[in-house]
Parts: C-alpha cells; sequence; structure tokens
C-alpha cells in the first residue's frame, strides 16, 4: 500500500506556483544575458556575413579573370591559326610561281634546244649541198 502523503491540495498548488516562477524567473535570467550579448552576436553575424560576400566577390572574380584568360587563350590561338593560314597560302602561291616560272624557262630552252638543232641539221645540209656540187 502506498505511504501516506501528507501535502494537501494548497501546498502542492503552491510548490507548483513556486516552480513556475522560478522556471520563468531562470527564463528571465537567461533573456537579460542574451539581451546583453545581442549586438556582440549580431556584430559576429554582420562580419560572418561581410566575410562570405568577400569570399564570394573573390571567387566570382577569380571565375571572370579565368573566363578572360581562356577567350584570350582562344583569340590568341585563333590568330596564330589564321598567321599559319595565311604564312601557307602565301608559300603555296610563291611555290606556284616559282614552278609556272620554271616550267616557262623549260619551254623556252626547248625552244632554243630545237631552234639551235634545226639550225644545226640545216647547216649540215648545206655543207652536204655544196660539197655535192663542188664534186661536179
Amino acid at each position: 500500500m502506498p505511504a501516506f502523503n501528507a501535502n494537501s491540495f494548497t501546498d502542492r498548488m503552491d510548490a507548483g506556483a513556486k516552480a513556475r516562477a522560478a522556471q520563468l524567473e531562470r527564463a528571465r535570467a537567461t533573456a537579460e544575458a542574451l539581451k546583453s550579448t545581442a549586438a556582440e552576436r549580431m556584430a559576429e553575424r554582420v562580419k560572418i556575413a561581410a566575410d562570405r560576400e568577400a569570399r564570394q566577390a573573390a571567387r566570382e572574380a577569380a571565375r571572370r579573370a579565368e573566363v578572360e584568360r581562356i577567350k584570350a587563350e582562344k583569340r590568341a590561338e585563333a590568330e596564330r591559326k589564321e598567321a599559319e593560314r595565311l604564312a601557307a597560302e602565301e608559300a603555296k602561291r610563291l611555290a606556284d610561281e616559282e614552278y609556272e616560272a620554271a616550267k616557262k624557262w623549260l619551254a623556252e630552252e626547248e625552244k632554243r634546244k630545237l631552234v639551235k638543232l634545226l639550225a644545226d641539221q640545216k647547216t649540215m645540209r648545206d655543207a652536204k649541198y655544196v660539197a655535192r656540187k663542188n664534186r661536179r
């Protein structure tokens, strides 16, 4: 059987009220302590937010710089390729001109050889003709 509890209803009500009052007093003390450090906490939050924004701005600036560097590299590569293409075209044009000049020179050289050969043949024929005439 349970032991007899000598506390009366009013004793229990008083004890509950005292406990609630003590709890309320503890909550008020905690709130006062938090109020006194609220400005410090708010300043810390502002500092953290400012630091975060600075880091984000630095990352964004680094990203933009990297994008610009890549664009500059691509432009330089395109310019290099264009210069190579122009140089190749110029080299091909010069080679074609040299080929045409050599071909023309060879054709003229062939003509000169042919003319000389024909002239030599004519001279030999004439010499034979003169020799035949002289024998008679």
